[in-house]
């Protein structure tokens, strides 16, 4: 079974950043394309960002909302993803998750099979 741990949340000042981290356990964990979503209270679950590894490269994608503040990178050696995101504001806030799906990213969070189980990020205004 695929796992996916996810850890790095907290409360942040806008402004402020802050580094999630997802550590999965993925049998060939290049084969796999991984994305961070995140949801809002009473809000539908987005597409913040994924990356998918194809010839030995990844290949990034972003919402417009955070790209230009927020990076997506995998260490394959560790199966881990990252989320660095900066500029924080307000509007960031939500519970953010981890997915993983075979070879390519796509934004609908029901094409993704695997998930974490999410962590807060708080940004005060």
């Amino acid at each position: 079974q695929v796992q996916l741990v996810e850890s790095g949340g907290g409360l942040v000042q806008a402004g402020g950043s802050l580094r999630l981290s997802c550590v999965a356990s993925l049998r060939t964990f290049s084969s796999y394309a991984t994305a961070w979503f995140r949801q809002a209270p009473g809000k539908e679950r987005e597409f913040v960002a994924g990356i998918e590894w194809s010839g030995g490269s990844g290949s990034t994608s972003y919402a417009d909302s955070v790209k230009g503040r927020f990076t997506i990178s995998r260490d394959n050696a560790k199966n881990t993803v990252y989320l660095q995101m900066n500029s924080l504001k307000a509007e960031d806030t939500a519970v953010y998750y981890c997915a993983a799906r075979r070879l390519l990213v796509t934004t609908t969070s029901s094409e993704y099979p695997y998930w974490g189980q999410g962590t807060q990020v708080t940004v005060s205004s």
